[in-house]
């Protein structure tokens, strides 16, 4: 049998290096932008336990970064978030509280749109459950963690709150300016999209346990229609839509 040759030293030294650069590129595939507009590729690792430190890997080595310092993330969410929503829309909320919790522990307070939207969607699944105090002390760190961003969403939460407890005049007080804004927006700009599709689903909710069918199928489908940016929502809105005109065949959008 032919054995081969063996390599020369520059082709087994390029080998040697193409192969620790496709390890690295492998490693370094997510993006932190810090407050003076700085990037890094890195490899996200998550929030530290205390939630005050970004950690990542930055070849082989870990380094970490005051999350305070951090303006935004991009990094592709983890199997378990979409798991998560998957499990929600199929209405196994046991499931979808546990996969996301699991994200949370991650990444909660971590400057990305999906890791926002799993620190709010806790909150929402802990209102399925029935877990109202548990509810409260997810949108009370939601607040706190994204207190910019996601004021929107945080003023959503609780007026979901609000209608779990039956407190829907509390409930409307918080979504009428979300609303009032919604409407006046001709470009939905993409900070707001999600928190709109969720607000019109909850208002529809207020005004369908408030006997005006009318204006509550009207704002299902108005997250169903324009306000569509939210997956979860718009599914649950056209389900509470349906129901609606099952249930009063006789309404229509005013």
């Amino acid at each position: 049998m032919k054995l081969r040759a063996p390599l020369p030293v520059q082709q087994l030294l390029f080998a040697v290096i193409l192969t620790l650069a496709t390890v690295v590129n492998l490693r370094a595939q997510d993006v932190i932008i810090t407050n003076d507009n700085q990037q890094r590729t890195v490899k996200i690792i998550g929030v530290s336990p205390s939630g005050t430190t970004l950690d990542f890997y930055v070849g082989q080595g870990q380094l970490g970064l005051p999350l305070a310092s951090v303006k935004e993330v991009r990094m592709p969410p983890p199997a378990e978030f979409t798991q998560a929503q998957a499990a929600y829309q199929a209405k196994d909320f046991s499931k979808a509280l546990n996969l996301i919790k699991t994200v949370t522990a991650k990444f909660k307070g971590m400057p990305s749109p999906w890791a926002q939207q799993a620190t709010a969607m806790l909150g929402e699944l802990y209102i399925a459950t029935n877990d109202i105090p548990k509810a409260e002390a997810a949108y009370g760190d939601f607040k706190r963690m994204y207190p910019n961003g996601g004021s929107m969403q945080s003023e959503i939460g609780l007026s979901r709150l609000a209608v779990a407890k039956q407190d829907y005049e509390t409930a409307k007080q918080k979504l009428a300016p979300i609303l009032e804004a919604a409407l006046k927006e001709k470009v939905v700009q993409p900070a707001n999209a999600v928190a709109y599709s969720q607000a019109f689903l909850v208002s529809g909710q207020v005004k369908e346990a408030g006997g005006d069918f009318s204006g509550a199928l009207e704002d299902y489908l108005r997250t169903v229609t324009w306000f569509y940016y939210d997956r979860l929502a718009a599914t649950s809105a056209q389900e509470h839509a349906d129901a609606l005109r099952s249930a009063h065949p006789g309404v229509t959008v005013p």
